[in-house]
């Protein structure tokens, strides 16, 4: 291995005192990936447990500084989507494909992003309010017909749809403003619709 492949014996890290600095992890030319805290080698599967456990990871090319966390984060997802238990069906990741490109494409990114965390905000409270149950509270809590859960599917299910008119709202005015803009560039060149 060259010097260039080598990390460096002291790495600038963030302080264990701070757990909100992001974690740095550099990935060197011969792929291998280098937790700047720890000062070891870590695998895929190890980036994806500190995601798993909340922690902020910031993936850094080592000779460039190039941010590599959306790829590292992809090929996670396209691993884990390989194994066993696939999240997505192959219609919901043709849609997806769909969508680049298109101009909906920075809404839809958008929406799914406000819809991800609306439901990992009522999964959060939902472990919140479940801790200390015996199994048969746990089912009893789980139940469509418990008032909990409806109280929680319910306002999921009023932010998603709020979240989604908001993004009908966006789409109108931005097809108001491209009817708008065509109107005034034909009427400059003294065509009228």
């Amino acid at each position: 291995m060259d010097k260039s492949e080598e990390p460096p014996v002291q790495e600038e890290n963030q302080t264990p005192e701070n757990p909100t600095a992001q974690r740095v992890i550099k990935k060197y030319p011969n792929r291998r990936l280098y937790d700047t805290s720890t000062s070891t080698y870590i695998t895929l599967m190890e980036v994806k447990e500190l995601v798993m456990a909340g922690e902020s990871v910031v993936v850094r090319d080592a000779k460039s500084g190039e941010d590599l966390t959306r790829s590292i984060l992809l090929q996670i997802i396209l691993e884990e989507e390989a194994g066993g238990a696939p999240m997505f069906t192959e219609a919901v990741l043709a849609n997806i494909i769909r969508f680049y490109g298109h101009a909906m494409q920075g809404f839809m990114g958008s929406y799914l992003e406000k819809n991800i965390q609306a439901f990992t905000d009522m999964q959060n409270k939902m472990s919140e309010q479940a801790k200390g149950l015996t199994p048969e509270m746990w089912t009893q809590f789980m139940s469509p017909q418990s008032p909990v859960y409806k109280g929680m599917m319910g306002n999921y299910m009023e932010q998603s749809q709020a979240m989604f008119t908001q993004m009908q709202e966006q789409m109108q005015k931005q097809t108001e403003q491209m009817q708008k803009q065509t109107e005034q560039m034909l009427g400059a060149f003294g065509i009228k619709r």
